[in-house]
């Protein structure tokens, strides 16, 4: 089959192009730019989401779209409402017109409207976009996703090595179900390729629910480090969001984020249709399933900063 991906140099969108690629179907891969590690086999067209017209010619002969493509923080021209919205409408009428049978739009677990939120209702309206596009779809609504190039390990590997405590949302700690990539591209593989979870709307958790707090002690034993954690007001994380959305190229965290975690990230925020019990993930968020995904050690440097990122 031929499988075109929106934000497939990112990390949900590479590991599905990396999967399918192995399994010798043909790649689309669309992004803002070309990374050094691109996957060979794979196709990439240099895309925006912006003009219809190029979509729709990256997606002919496309048997599918996935829709992988998406923000956590705003900036500049990148808006909720052009990433998450716009762009969403012009992937589905592209879709439309080069002839793809199936979208799929990869939305968050807690996605919903009137919530106060652009992030969560922007996910929510391109939710509505792909369910009335009278194509057919499967929309996989997904909570914290982990793996090699995520941000969560990412961050908070770095962070356990630049500051000496750890500070958690809220007095009230939530919790969390951390999903493994793997678990998560064979949700996807199945609904792109063997055609599953048609015109449906899925939630997709790891298998186990715990602690932020809990998850951050198991990356610190991964990385040989103590963790030494704090509660914190969440208006004390809106504040640090502000200052890292305004300062760092990825923020340590952003105010979307913020949002989540105060929440908890553990059931669908809405009704959702059952994931297949064969589809239901296992990988639990072990010391081993930490480990593959962790990067080189070290803390957050100069490199991570907007300014020296650009130059």
């Amino acid at each position: 089959m031929k499988i075109a991906i929106t934000g497939g140099t990112g990390f949900i969108g590479g590991h599905l192009a990396q999967r399918l690629s192995v399994e010798g179907h043909q790649v689309v891969v669309l992004g803002r730019t070309q990374r050094s590690e691109e996957i060979a086999s794979a196709k990439f067209r240099e895309c925006d989401l912006s003009s219809i017209e190029s979509l729709a010619a990256a997606f002919e002969g496309c048997d599918a779209v996935a829709h992988c493509a998406g923000i956590n923080r705003e900036i500049g021209k990148q808006t909720y409402q052009r990433v998450h919205i716009e762009a969403t409408s012009n992937v589905v009428e592209a879709a439309r017109l080069a002839g793809a049978r199936k979208v799929l739009l990869m939305s968050f677990l807690r996605a919903r409207p009137n919530c106060d939120s652009p992030y969560h209702e922007s996910k929510w309206a391109a939710e509505e976009i792909v369910r009335n596009s009278g194509l057919d779809y499967t929309i996989i609504r997904a909570g914290v996703v982990y793996g090699r190039g995520d941000h969560m390990l990412d961050h908070l590997s770095h962070a356990l090595f630049t500051f000496p405590f750890f500070a958690m949302v809220g007095f009230e700690e939530k919790a969390i179900k951390p999903l493994a990539i793997e678990d998560l591209v064979v949700i996807l593989r199945a609904a792109l390729i063997d055609g599953r979870m048609s015109n449906k709307t899925v939630a997709a958790t790891g298998p186990e629910q715990l602690s932020l707090s809990e998850a951050v002690k198991r990356v610190a034993r991964c990385t040989g480090k103590k963790a030494r954690l704090m509660k914190a007001p969440v208006a004390f994380h809106y504040l640090l969001a502000d200052l890292c959305e305004w300062t760092m190229k990825i923020p340590l965290v952003s105010r979307a984020q913020v949002r989540i975690l105060s929440e908890g990230i553990v059931e669908p925020a809405l009704p959702c249709d059952p994931l297949p019990y064969d589809l239901r993930p296992t990988r639990y968020f072990s010391d081993e399933q930490i480990c593959k995904g962790l990067p080189a050690p070290g803390p957050f440097g100069l490199r991570d900063l907007l300014w020296c990122s650009s130059r």
